[in-house]
């Protein structure tokens, strides 16, 4: 058929280092472009299916989001001498995450960004041209007229202002 298969299944083995054998988990996909054979090696108890969809795959997720925070978002700059400095950017860094996630879900949801990583949505929507004019009444942002991502920014900001 065209459609994606996915079979799930176990078995113990022993490399020759390993003094015991260990519960493998295997998860055998065929979709259109091939074979996507995986195997893991776990001590977790349950059915394989269930380990490798909601346990692994969730795992991976997690490990994507540490990236993203660490790549895009800078939490990977620790070249402080004092731990305090370190653990302030490292705080700054998260703080900021946790922001950008926020505006992800509230501001931009139904939007072409509603699933976009954090680089993406600061690429996009705050690296801006822009000059600020500041009065004694109001604080004033005047965007580039180049700026592509206008209306998307335009909403962004009615979204996040409409409470």
């Amino acid at each position: 058929t065209q459609e994606k298969q996915r079979l799930f299944s176990e078995f113990y083995y022993a490399a020759k280092t390993w003094k015991i054998a260990r519960r493998i988990v295997v998860k055998a996909e065929h979709t259109l472009k091939g074979a996507n054979p995986r195997f893991i090696v776990t001590n977790l108890s349950g059915e394989a299916q269930w380990l490798y969809d909601e346990i692994y795959c969730a795992r991976g997720e997690m490990e994507n989001r540490i990236k993203e925070q660490q790549l895009d978002l800078f939490a990977d700059r620790t070249s402080c001498h004092d731990w305090w400095g370190n653990q302030f950017r490292l705080l700054l860094s998260s703080s900021a995450y946790i922001l950008v996630s926020a505006i992800r879900r509230i501001g931009l949801s139904g939007t072409e960004l509603s699933q976009a990583q954090c680089g993406t949505i600061r690429l996009k929507l705050f690296k801006i041209g822009a000059v600020i004019i500041r009065n004694t009444r109001r604080i004033r942002f005047l965007l580039s007229s180049g700026f592509p991502y206008q209306n998307l920014f335009s909403q962004l900001a009615a979204k996040l202002c409409a409470g």
